[in-house]
Order: structure tokens, then C-alpha cells, then sequence
């Protein structure tokens, strides 16, 4: 019989972030169709998504009450790789101004 050392969410929390995440979900769908969002769109979708993401991470994957090792485990790994992706995206992105003058 093993006892759990955390305390988890109920299920209140649960249906409160599945709200927040239709509201974030609504609100991107909204984005899109706005004219106005045109020149901002790729940035507030990234945002939102991003947002969503660690809300889904934190209480479905129940990262938020796990130990902190499991949190860094995952995190570590995601970091690095947004790094990456970020570190490739300025090296291509600056070499195709650098080619066309721009």
C-alpha cells in the first residue's frame, strides 16, 4: 500500500481548465479571422499555443504535482530544443537577407 505524497487536482480544477483552454481556443480561431490580426497573426498564435501547451502539461500530464525532477526532465529537453529550432531559424533567416539584400 503506497500512499501519495502529493496532493492532485480535483476534478473542479480540471473542468476549469478545460474551460480556459476552449476560452484560449475560441480566442485563436477569433485571431485568425480578424483582419486586423493579420500582421501579428504566426506571434499571438504562437503565444496562445504556447500558453495552452503549458497548461495541458501542468495538469493532464500532472507535472504541477509531481516531483520537480520529472518537471525538469521534461522541460530541460523542450528548452534545448526550442533553442535549437530558434538558433537555426535566425542562422537561415539571416543568411537569406544577407543574399538578398534585404
Amino acid at each position: 500500500m503506497s500512499e501519495q505524497t502529493g496532493a492532485h487536482a480535483t476534478t473542479g480544477t480540471y473542468l476549469r481548465i478545460a474551460a480556459i483552454l476552449v476560452m484560449i481556443t475560441l480566442i485563436e480561431v477569433g485571431v485568425f479571422y480578424v483582419p486586423a490580426f493579420q500582421s501579428v497573426l504566426v506571434p499571438v498564435l504562437l503565444v496562445l499555443s504556447a500558453v495552452k501547451f503549458t497548461l495541458v502539461v501542468m495538469f493532464y500530464m500532472h507535472l504541477k504535482f509531481d516531483n520537480r525532477f520529472f518537471t525538469f526532465l521534461f522541460g530541460g529537453p523542450l528548452l534545448l530544443g526550442f533553442v535549437v529550432v530558434v538558433s537555426l531559424l535566425l542562422i537561415f533567416y539571416g543568411t537569406v537577407r544577407l543574399r538578398t539584400g534585404s
